[in-house]
């Protein structure tokens, strides 16, 4: 079997180029199957909450006559979902859902064109905290290309950042300060992913049971062959249009 020409005509989700040394191979294709596998699973992620605040602002557009009805139809849903599936769906986390909506109209096509400039929903929902659209978009930017984590986003923002930024005429060292504070915390890791209690739910774990990293890694390695195949097709599939007809 020539993986190259698999990989050249995009029939495999692994991304492998052989070389002389098996080891270096073998780790390579490991990587590349954790990286897509933890890819896919944010991206689910992020697609699913913005499509419940999707759901919910449609529904809200019904009782338009009535000031209270969204906040009826809101505290309804999280008491039936969360019965369902658990505090992921209280009624904080929709209104997380629907303002992430409100605030990202347009993510679904990031999710289908440029699914690798996706941040995680950690980080969409500590964006959601910054009201100003300018500074917002900053972050949002500035997170995608720096690789932030999401506690150095968090950091950053609280830290106003952006607006000392702005007001300095030398930007390096207010730069070069925020590298040092952050440190290790600087830079997203893929495990962080993993680590997250909101991926684990997501996934179907119970928040309050025991579980390695190296367990919930595998789990997501080997249980979603099926999801990330339909993922694929459905984004090719989105990536040929320009436009959601919601």
């Amino acid at each position: 079997m020539n993986f190259e020409k698999i990989n050249k005509n995009n029939n495999s989700i692994i991304k492998y180029s052989k070389t002389e040394n098996v080891f270096t191979d073998i780790c390579s294709i490991i990587e590349s199957a954790r990286d897509y596998a933890f890819h896919s699973v944010n991206i689910a992620l992020v697609e699913r909450n913005w499509l419940i605040g999707y759901r919910i602002a449609e529904e809200e557009l019904k009782g338009q006559d009535r000031a209270n009805y969204g906040t009826e139809i809101i505290k309804k849903l999280a008491k039936e979902l969360t019965k369902e599936y658990g505090k992921g769906f209280d009624l904080r986390n929709l209104y997380y859902f629907l303002n992430f909506y409100k605030t990202f109209p347009n993510i679904l096509n990031t999710v289908c064109s440029k699914s690798k400039d996706l941040l995680s929903w950690s980080h969409y929902r500590t964006l959601l905290q910054v009201l100003d659209k300018e500074a917002r978009e900053w972050y949002e930017k500035e997170a995608i290309g720096q690789t932030w984590s999401v506690r150095t986003l968090q950091r950053n923002i609280s830290s106003q950042y952006y607006y000392r930024l702005l007001k300095s005429q030398v930007k390096e060292p207010v730069i070069e300060e925020m590298k040092k504070v952050n440190e290790n915390k600087y830079l997203m890791n893929k495990l962080e992913l993993v680590k997250n209690p909101v991926i684990a739910e997501f996934l179907g774990y119970s928040l309050d049971s025991e579980f390695t990293e190296t367990e919930l890694e595998t789990s997501i390695i080997n249980n979603l062959q099926k999801f990330l195949m339909e993922l694929r097709k459905r984004i090719c599939v989105c990536c040929k249009t320009t436009t959601y007809s919601y």
